[in-house]
């Protein structure tokens, strides 16, 4: 008895997907809800489901292919198929007698080996190591490129030593040619329609994080005992961009052809480095929540993120982003807005810098922040004023309090 798999529905205005890698090959061991491909959108990844156990049967498209939804792709057959990634870990199960236990991490780690993604492969083979060693951290093991970095600074000094005779003559010159997933185009296409349609400008402030820094040191250990979740940077930034927007709604509406959209909610996106590219899911009601909600929020994404399990409804909406480059060390840029919202915050890295206070020069730890916004919508004072009002909120955070 043969069972098709079609493309499962894919999101609110996405109808087709490219077939990003077959997790299952014809003849292996399928169990229910297993996922056996991932697709990839022009937003998120997408995991295709086997509706019931039994072996893999035809792959009706490649790897790369574009299907719409509903299409068949697949084939699950009645039977009991063969693991066939266990099977591949075989050798490393050739170990003394008193290592009998072995054979089910070795499988394990096979497991994961298998399921890779083409930035994790491409990852691999530029760090030169061997994913059979590494234990995945991502979804159901799968390994994640934070795993390759990590196994490659992990790895023994001598290593690169002992790999050097086999390195290649300096006269050999290389090449590798990858397809750019789904969504890295579309982020391709985002970003320049962003620049093509929009009258983008960026104004510029910096921030003393002295008051924040010494909030989150004095009441992150109660806060975390209570919530259960870290205090972090983005949620203060996140309750002070409410704030702003309040106050200059310009910077949270969109324009929607002759008209100005204005919001009367604040739902932000936060962008995320995910494995194939950047990612905007959407902490909706910013203006409702605390800064507890906020933060589990964005700790949910981001293990959605590196785990390649967000949901286009993760990604749906959003009236406003932050972009926080700090976090790879960036000191200060002109981040482009996310249409169809008219602005986005950029946060950038922390460092010591000499400053005056009251006549005196005092080293202060220092923030460049930036907003760009579309000045077809937001007039430079609106912009300039609402970056000040995120300023003072981060560096006098009583007014957070107090709406003020």
């Amino acid at each position: 008895m043969s069972t098709e798999v079609k493309v499962p529905t894919l999101g609110e205005s996405v109808s087709e997907a490219t077939i990003g890698q077959w997790l299952k090959q014809p003849g292996e061991a399928v169990a229910a809800d297993e996922p056996i491909a991932s697709l990839e959108t022009d937003k998120v990844a997408i995991d295709v489901m086997a509706p019931h156990a039994g072996v893999m049967g035809q792959q009706l498209a490649a790897e790369g292919d574009t299907v719409v939804v509903g299409a068949l792709i697949a084939t699950i057959e009645a039977g009991s198929g063969a693991a066939a990634a266990p099977k591949t870990a075989a050798p490393k199960a050739e170990t003394p007698a008193p290592a009998a236990a072995a054979p089910a991490p070795a499988a394990e780690e096979a497991t994961g080996a298998a399921v890779l993604s083409p930035a994790v492969r491409r990852a691999v083979l530029e760090y030169g190591i061997d994913p059979a060693t590494i234990k995945g951290t991502g979804k159901d093991g799968r390994i994640t490129k934070d795993d390759v970095i990590a196994a490659a600074k992990n790895k023994p000094a001598s290593a690169p030593a002992a790999a050097a005779p086999a390195a290649a003559p300096a006269s050999a010159r290389n090449e590798e040619r990858v397809k750019m997933t789904r969504l890295r185009q579309t982020i391709a296409k985002r970003l320049k329609s962003a620049q093509d349609n929009a009258a983008l400008l960026t104004t510029f402030n910096d921030v003393d994080m002295s008051a924040v820094i010494e909030a989150r040191e004095k009441y992150k250990d109660v806060f975390q005992k209570k919530h259960g979740i870290k205090l972090g940077f983005m949620s203060f930034f996140a309750k002070a961009s409410v704030l702003a927007l309040k106050d200059i709604p310009a910077v949270n509406a969109q324009i929607d052809g002759d008209e100005i959209v204005y919001h009367d909610y604040v739902d932000i996106s936060i962008a995320v480095s995910a494995p194939n590219g950047l990612v905007v899911p959407v902490v909706k009601d910013c203006d409702k929540l605390g800064f507890a909600g906020i933060e589990k929020a964005i700790a949910d994404f981001g293990k959605k993120a590196k785990d390649g399990t967000l949901t286009m409804e993760d990604m749906k909406g959003g009236t406003f982003t932050i972009s926080n480059g700090g976090v790879f060390g960036g000191l200060m840029s002109t981040p482009i807005i996310n249409p169809p919202q008219s602005a986005v915050l950029g946060l950038h890295r922390i460092e010591d810098r000499p400053v005056v206070r009251n006549g005196e020069i005092v080293i202060k730890p220092m923030m460049y922040i930036a907003l760009s916004y579309d000045h077809r919508l937001i007039d430079g004072r609106e912009a300039v004023t609402a970056l000040k009002t995120i300023k003072e909120a981060i560096e006098d955070p009583t007014r957070l309090l107090i709406d003020l």
